[in-house]
């Protein structure tokens, strides 16, 4: 009785901790930068409305891209949370998988294919909307195709090379696409490859969020399936879980929490695999119902942490934000393929 006491007072240290590091580095972000800016000026500009020219650069140009780092990281970790508990594979996640990859299909279809037919009228919906649509579908297709693949064939290595093969398909796809390309389309796209959480507008910015938390929703409402087939798809019958709706339920979330956040922010490498990972660790915990939100949490403080590191100042200019989130990301998979062994217990 003390150690279950003791456990849930850790839990709710951690949840704090995470709670106040998430404050902290979300201020972090919005003074870092090559204009300075210190925090009695922003908390002016944030809460008495100043205008002058500071103001308008934490107002309309860090304050956006700071929430956008913390809903993009929060979707991305829940995505790859719930992939990694269908597939039970410690490995699984939206890049791997090839439904980033899908996802980018989509975006590519629109930017390169699309637009330069479209006129200017309706540039505005394509890119908020459109934009994601585009992303959902392609990231619902290459999901559904893994999930079929998967129910077929138990060999979880398989199923992993086949979702590298997927993404490889599509990257030759999209290479096609953009040799026939015109040149300011493929700039766009481009640019949007090298991942960038700074560019949204505030309608962007909506979308992004509308379309996240239908994604947080869904997977809200799965976790106590999530936990049942965590222990096996047998056990998880025999509880009362109907397994066809909920992996339609967890497919469906995961595609819109991937697809959203590559069709606004670009492909976001390792964060969707590592983050579980480390609220795992942080947390000691494979139950979703403390997992899932130590994972929503974790993702926002290491996508706003990414992004300060971009934005250290390197010859005047911002490394693209896949530059970062690969650097943070690649030791922990390290670590995952190195310490398989204890991380196999969980699966």
């Amino acid at each position: 009785m003390r150690d279950m006491s003791g456990k849930v007072a850790y839990i709710r240290f951690i949840f704090i901790f995470l709670s106040f590091l998430l404050i902290a580095m979300f201020l972090i972000d919005l003074l870092s930068g090559s204009v300075h800016i210190d925090l009695s000026e922003a908390f002016g500009s944030l809460l008495l409305g100043k205008t002058n020219d500071n103001g308008l650069i934490l107002t309309q140009f860090r304050l956006p891209k700071a929430i956008t780092a913390v809903i993009a990281g929060a979707a991305i970790a829940c995505s790859g949370l719930v992939m990694q508990t269908v597939f039970r594979n410690p490995l699984a996640g939206p890049d791997v998988l090839g439904v980033s990859s899908g996802a980018g299909l989509g975006v590519a279809l629109m930017i390169l294919t699309v637009t330069p037919f479209i006129h200017t009228g309706n540039a505005s919906w394509l890119q908020g909307w459109g934009l994601i649509l585009a992303a959902w579908i392609g990231a619902g297709g290459v999901m559904f195709l893994i999930m079929t693949v998967s129910s077929r064939m138990r060999d979880i290595m398989t199923v992993l090379i086949i979702g590298i093969l997927i993404a490889s398909a599509i990257s030759s796809v999209v290479s096609v696409m953009q040799y026939f390309s015109n040149e300011t389309m493929l700039k766009t796209y481009v640019v949007w490859t090298m991942g960038n959480i700074g560019n949204l507008s505030p309608s962007q910015v909506k979308v992004l969020a509308i379309s996240s938390a239908a994604g947080l929703l869904l997977a809200l409402l799965e976790i106590k399936p999530l936990n049942a087939i965590l222990m096996g798809e047998t056990f998880a019958r025999t509880v009362g879980v109907n397994i066809k709706l909920s992996r339609i339920l967890i497919f469906a979330s995961a595609s819109i929490l991937a697809g959203s956040v590559t069709a606004f922010c670009g492909p976001v490498a390792f964060i969707g695999i590592a983050v579980p990972h480390i609220a795992r660790l942080l947390t000691g915990s494979s139950d979703h119902r403390i997992l899932l939100p130590a994972s929503l949490l974790t993702g926002s403080i290491t996508l706003l942490i990414s992004d300060i590191i971009s934005n250290i100042p390197i010859s005047g200019s911002v490394l693209p934000i896949n530059t970062v989130t690969s650097l943070i990301g690649i030791p922990v998979i390290l670590w995952i393929i190195i310490g398989k062994k204890g991380i196999k217990k969980t699966f």
